[in-house]
């Protein structure tokens, strides 16, 4: 159950880094003025544009995405799993407590959608380093 959960994780997390990091690195103007779709649009509120700053989100995304899906590929090794899991911890928990700072500057809906969604995120990745039942109960050799 743990390697599916695992696997759920990584695979959400490695098709939404790789949603932003191409739509950040690749098209940074729209980016900004469109994230994250939908008719919605949740950054002109932070600040001025910036391409350096954007094309610098989109590459650490995509850094994200290889992580992620390096993790999957070798999901039956927890070690991987952890390592990757706890790398993405720390991004989304600061990601995440930056975002709840900053929820004043949006609308209701958008105050509850970026709290849902990225809290999620930091969910999905405590979710990765929680070691199996079989990684607690097994013994060094």
């Amino acid at each position: 159950m743990k390697l599916l959960l695992d696997r759920i994780c990584l695979a959400f997390l490695g098709v939404t880094g790789a949603y932003v990091g191409v739509f950040a690195y690749f098209a940074s103007q729209s980016f900004y003025d469109g994230f994250p779709g939908l008719g919605l649009r949740w950054l002109p509120q932070l600040g001025p544009f910036n391409e350096h700053l954007i094309k610098d989100v989109g590459a650490f995304y995509l850094g994200i995405t290889v992580l992620s899906f390096i993790a999957l590929a070798n999901a039956r090794k927890a070690i991987v799993v952890q390592m990757a899991g706890a790398a993405l911890l720390v991004f989304n928990v600061l990601h995440f407590y930056f975002h709840l700072t900053m929820l004043h500057v949006y609308e209701p809906r958008d105050q509850w959608l970026n709290a849902i969604f990225l809290g999620l995120t930091v969910v999905l990745s405590v979710i990765l380093v929680i070691p199996s039942r079989a990684t607690r109960t097994a013994r060094p050799a």
